[in-house]
């Protein structure tokens, strides 16, 4: 694993700079009249500029070339199945359940290794959500990426991510995740077959959730998330490949240099990478099972208050008390639409079937919950303290939106379960009077 250095926090005003540069930041303004190196300063924006300070997010830039050096971007169709269009299929409320998605055998990687599942909402209009899965086996090659229209909240399943930024190097493995904020530049380089997850979001930008009487502590500590440290390259290549998505699209604009030129940095619109282990888990110690938004890592928020674009939910190894309770999730009806995938192990409601690198949906209003086994052996199961999810971790994605499945999704991929309601059937009556 790259040793890489982080700067540790959630939210924070950072800087850096690349020791090979020492005193490249500016010292008390933003854009000189002339920088330390000849860099130029340049300006992220992730917020409008009147935005209130406490949604004011932007990094200030100094780099050996402004990023507007770049031929003109042309369409890029490497990803047939990337969408952000939600009408190719009809309407779909069944439970659906996804075995784990097939790694290409020939040479992909990430850009084109996109696949929407589904979503809902509008890139144009900044209103919306996309659930992608990434299917690759190669590295960017001298190419990098942006997002337009939102932000990657990205989770590794199978395979690590050696991810370049234009704030630096982040290495994510599976149980961790990353975050790339709208509009940033990065590149994936993989080892070999690589699967994962991704979670787009176009409104505002990821928060941790208010812990409200929780308290100060809790859930996923601020001090954990990493943001990379300033690091550069001043490398000309001729045919760099600069692709966009842009309301919902791919384009490509090819340019003589790496991106990557970003000598410093400083400033609070950063990506971030976070590992889920050290997630504190929050659980009832008395009876009933706890809402899943306990165990919220991260949240888009809508502009209705409480209610979100998109919540990343985990279910992390714990222990389980609660006395005279039925332990394993409840059996739900949802005014949101729940997404969930597997990063390994076996989920403690569904222990067969659901697998790493698969996906399930449960759409608004669509009943779910455990199966006949898992009814029956908790309904009958000794109540003592046990562990839990040991060597598993799932996820969820949940949105207040109603999510549309792509034709992908529904048909191309084949992976989509059809026997997947049987595992409710066999759940008896068991009313007497």
């Amino acid at each position: 694993m790259p040793e890489y250095e982080y700067l540790s926090g959630f939210g924070s005003h950072f800087s850096s700079e690349d020791s090979r540069c020492p005193n490249a930041l500016p010292e008390g303004q933003n854009s000189p009249q002339k920088c330390a190196y000849g860099l130029y300063a340049e300006q992220l924006s992730g917020s409008a500029f009147t935005a209130p300070r406490t949604e004011n997010v932007r990094s200030w830039l100094y780099r050996v070339r402004p990023s507007v050096i770049h031929q003109p971007f042309e369409r890029y169709d490497v990803a047939p199945y990337l969408r952000a269009k939600w009408d190719e299929q009809h309407p779909n409320p069944n439970q659906m359940r996804w075995n784990p998605f097939d790694v290409p055998s020939e040479k992909v990687d990430f850009v084109a290794g996109l696949h929407t599942v589904c979503g809902a909402g509008d890139t144009r209009s900044r209103h919306g959500l996309a659930v992608h899965v990434y299917l690759c086996n190669s590295s960017m090659e001298n190419q990098a990426m942006y997002n337009s229209d939102g932000d990657f909240l990205i989770v590794p399943q199978q395979g690590s991510l050696d991810i370049t930024t234009e704030f630096g190097k982040m290495y994510v493995q599976p149980n961790e995740i990353c975050v790339i904020p709208q509009g940033i530049r990065f590149s994936v380089a993989v080892e070999g077959p690589t699967r994962g997850y991704i979670l787009e979001v176009y409104d505002g930008h990821f928060k941790l959730p208010d812990l409200g009487p929780i308290g100060a502590n809790g859930l996923a500590n601020p001090r954990d998330f990493l943001t990379p440290t300033a690091w550069f390259e001043d490398r000309e290549v001729q045919g760099f490949k600069m692709v966009s998505k842009y309301q919902g699209a791919l384009f490509v604009a090819t340019q003589n240099h790496s991106p990557f030129d970003v000598v410093a940095w400083h400033g609070n619109y950063v990506p971030y990478k976070y590992d889920l282990a050290k997630f504190m888990v929050i659980n009832s110690v008395s009876f009933d099972h706890c809402d899943p938004s306990i165990f919220t890592v991260l949240t888009c928020p809508s502009n209705r208050y409480g209610t979100a674009i998109a919540d990343f939910v985990i279910f992390p190894p714990r222990w389980s008390v609660q006395e005279h309770t039925f332990r394993p999730p409840y059996y739900h009806r949802n005014c949101m639409s729940e997404f969930m995938g597997l990063i390994f192990g076996r989920y403690e409601a569904k222990e067969g079937g659901f697998l790493p690198g698969g996906a399930s949906l449960h759409s608004m209003m669509t009943p779910h919950g455990p199966d006949r086994k898992c009814f029956e052996g908790a309904s009958n199961a000794e109540l003592k303290p046990e562990r839990i999810a040991d060597g598993t971790q799932a996820f969820m994605f949940e949105s207040s939106l109603s999510m549309a499945v792509t034709k992908w999704g529904e048909e191309t991929c084949q992976k989509l379960d059809a026997k997947y309601y049987e595992c409710w059937q066999a759940l008896e009556k068991k009313f007497k009077i």
